[in-house]
């Protein structure tokens, strides 16, 4: 049997202010424009609601104003990523999602101590690509422990 390693991912890019941000493609389950959304009382502020997404109940965050950014009025490139976190989907505002890329494993470095506004803790690493540079985030780190549990009572 020929062992296969994996020198690439692939990954989606997003933009938010104006900062470059990837996710492994494989945790991305659709990419939709902006549809209402409907207010949960109680939530963490950038927890905008939840939405209808074919049937399934789905969280909605603004990433926006998870990282501290200021809030930003929705535009034609809004759109809304879904993503699975430990086990639920749940959907995260982005300025624009730009396209899909093979990331080189070798080109993705350990996250600098400190990276813009946005918390370290919520990056996994950073890609410098032909000139633009990828901030890879962490999802898990993203969706802080309360906030699932949050969230997951939101979902039902």
């Amino acid at each position: 049997m020929i062992e296969q390693k994996e020198h690439t991912q692939k990954v989606i890019v997003f933009q938010i202010q104006d900062e470059e941000y990837t996710l492994p493609v494989q945790t991305v389950g659709s990419i939709e424009r902006m549809v209402p959304i409907t207010r949960v009382p109680g939530a963490q502020p950038f927890v905008k609601g939840v939405i209808n997404l074919r049937g399934v109940v789905t969280p909605v965050i603004d990433l926006r104003e998870r990282f501290g950014f200021e809030p930003f009025p929705e535009t034609e490139q809004t759109r809304i990523i879904t993503v699975t976190v430990a086990d639920m989907n749940v959907g995260l505002i982005v300025d624009a999602a730009n396209d899909v890329l093979d990331l080189e494993n070798d080109a993705v470095e350990p996250p600098p101590e400190v990276v813009g506004t946005v918390e370290a803790d919520y990056i996994q690493g950073v890609a410098n690509v032909e000139g633009r540079l990828f901030i890879l985030l962490n999802l898990e780190k993203v969706l802080a422990e309360e906030d699932v549990l949050h969230l997951e009572r939101m979902h039902g």
